[in-house]
């Protein structure tokens, strides 16, 4: 994935915003196309809406990135939070913004892949409403069982699980969060006789997992890994579809013999619809910066989170395609909002 590259001596408009949208430039050099249009962009603070609260994983990540991209910009961006009804508050107000580049948000997961089939009344709709601008982080997560049960690999563990008189619990952080959707889906995918058991917060699951209360659960890496290296977990796989730095002994899901596993929490940079092409290309492009920044990275990364950058086009299909994957599963465990 590159990120940065030398300006061209002499390439025409179309050929600096085609370079620029496939990531082969800085954002200085998408705004020098914009400039040549006639368009001044950015000359003014942006707004960047974060429809979580304050110290979340999506407001932490935005408040690292807002600063590098903004350097890349020539303008401030702000970062404000509106919060409530699992993001769809904050989404709602981006989606009825003007299409100038001056309102943009930090979308995730459950704001525009999960939400769309557990509302049926969503006030926006994630894909029409919006300009998918980029995916800016992954966030993996890890299947951890609390060391008395019985196994040592995945395969094991469900084994274990349809040997039981009863259905096996697992834990989540609450009925519609990716570690509930997470534990569906092994259901969906391997027909295992678990049971979800949702509740308040993710740090009460690992709690009740650690204590034995519940045997399973699929959480964020970071919040796990101290538990792992204390003993008071056991990872049995990762949802990605590739092994994880902090991890990488532990096998993923795919490669303990489950197809079509690569679950992640992710977040994406958004705009309302109609955005124009050329704000697009600057505002892909101030991000790939910063996310190619080599003090911004670790940063990121200490997050339980992964830089990815990913083109607008690539990131519409992506989008559209993880909707479809959680309709599948929202609709087959018959799965309410709260």
């Amino acid at each position: 994935m590159a990120f940065a590259a030398d300006r061209p001596g002499a390439a025409s408009r179309r050929t600096l915003m085609l370079a620029a949208a496939a990531g082969l430039l800085p954002a200085a050099a998408a705004r020098a196309g914009i400039q040549e249009s006639g368009q001044a962009y950015p000359n003014r603070p942006i707004r960047l809406v974060v429809p979580y609260g304050a110290g979340t994983s999506t407001d932490t990540m935005a408040r690292l990135v807002a600063p590098a991209m903004a350097r890349t910009l020539g303008q401030p961006i702000v970062v404000e939070n509106r919060p409530g009804a699992s993001g769809a508050v904050g989404s709602e107000v981006i989606s009825r913004s003007p299409p100038d580049g001056y309102s943009l948000l930090m979308g995730a997961v459950a704001s525009h892949a999960v939400l769309p089939s557990l509302m049926p009344r969503l006030p926006y709709d994630p894909v029409r409403d919006f300009t998918q601008i980029s995916l800016v982080t992954n966030a993996p997560n890890l299947l951890v069982v609390n060391p008395s049960v019985p196994a040592t690999t995945l395969p094991q563990f469900l084994e274990w699980a349809r040997r039981q008189p009863n259905k096996v619990a697992y834990a989540s952080a609450g009925n519609g969060t990716s570690s509930h959707l997470a534990g569906e889906l092994l259901v969906l995918r391997t027909g295992a006789p678990l049971e979800h058991v949702p509740y308040g917060s993710g740090a009460q699951a690992v709690t009740d997992v650690m204590s034995g209360t519940v045997p399973m659960l699929v959480y964020q890496v970071t919040a796990v890994l101290p538990f792992i290296r204390d003993g008071k977990l056991r990872a049995l796989a990762t949802t990605s579809n590739t092994r994880l730095s902090w991890t990488p002994d532990v096998p993923t899901v795919e490669e303990a013999g489950i197809p079509d596993f690569d679950v992640a929490a992710w977040h994406g940079l958004f705009g309302p619809a109609g955005l124009p092409a050329p704000i697009v290309t600057a505002l892909y492009a101030a991000l790939q910066a910063a996310l190619g920044d080599a003090a911004l990275r670790p940063r990121i990364q200490d997050l339980g989170l992964v830089p990815v950058g990913m083109p607008p086009v690539e990131f519409s299909a992506f989008l559209k395609t993880d909707i479809l994957r959680w309709r599948e599963v929202i609709q087959a465990a018959n799965i309410r909002a709260d």
